[in-house]
């Protein structure tokens, strides 16, 4: 009888967001950037964090990235805090707005590093995969200082999902695609946006990200000032007025 209540106690039991950031605050030169800030998402979303230039929207993802430390607050993913915890870390894919790749080898040597570095086992076959879907095939030969700002960022975005990452924090990922390869990322994103998965995606104009986003986040002075599901963001006019802005 025991078990069956220790059973039904653990289904019972409420489900840790996915990401979830309480109480961040972070100063840079005694300026602060986030003040008090919190944050859950929920296994499965796709939230798109909007602000304006200098709003901490990159602090923020480098902080839940563990590429920055807070200098109050927590940051957990699925209910394990993330701070000196390497092995929850390498479940995290991040794009930021360096690339942090090696010039003078090429994409194929440069993703296999990493793939290494995540320890990760079929590398070729990830590593080929990973060229692929970013339609860089006929170039993966070619040393990285040759490619332009949008190749470089495809690869980049190869390299985050190199590892199949439960948790994607995207920093503006566009910047720099053509036409094409932005119509390609949308279908990508489209079908990471499932359960099992979330992602947190900075956009200074996301009106394209609305089309498949589960939940916009706006953050303002140091906190997120509102969050709100795509599909009832006619109950936020002021959200609505400033992603109209943006657009």
């Amino acid at each position: 009888m025991q078990y069956n209540d220790a059973m039904t106690d653990t289904e019972n039991a409420p489900v840790p967001p996915a990401i979830e950031v309480r109480g961040l605050s972070k100063r840079y030169n005694l300026q602060p950037v986030l003040k008090d800030l919190s944050l859950a998402l929920a296994d499965g979303s796709l939230c798109v964090l909007v602000g304006s230039n200098g709003a901490g929207k990159t602090t923020l993802l480098r902080i839940i990235a563990s590429l920055v430390r807070p200098d109050a607050g927590f940051a957990a993913i699925n209910g394990a805090a993330l701070k000196d915890n390497a092995a929850l870390r390498r479940q995290i894919g991040y794009l930021g707005h360096q690339t942090l790749f090696y010039s003078d080898l090429n994409a194929l040597e440069n993703l296999t590093h990493y793939a290494r570095l995540y320890g990760l086992d079929n590398v070729a076959d990830r590593v080929h995969a990973g060229i692929a879907s970013m339609d860089l095939v006929n170039h993966q030969h070619k040393p990285v200082r040759t490619y332009s700002r949008g190749m470089l960022q495809r690869l980049a975005i190869a390299r985050a999902l190199l590892h199949d990452p439960a948790i994607l924090l995207l920093d503006e990922p566009y910047t720099g695609l053509d036409k094409e390869a932005a119509q390609a990322l949308d279908l990508r994103l489209r079908g990471l946006h499932q359960p099992g998965r979330t992602l947190l995606i900075a956009a200074h104009h996301p009106q394209r990200l609305l089309a498949f986003a589960s939940q916009v986040a706006w953050l303002r002075d140091g906190r997120i000032a509102q969050i709100q599901a795509v599909d009832r963001l006619s109950e936020t006019p002021d959200l609505l007025h400033y992603l109209a802005e943006a657009a």
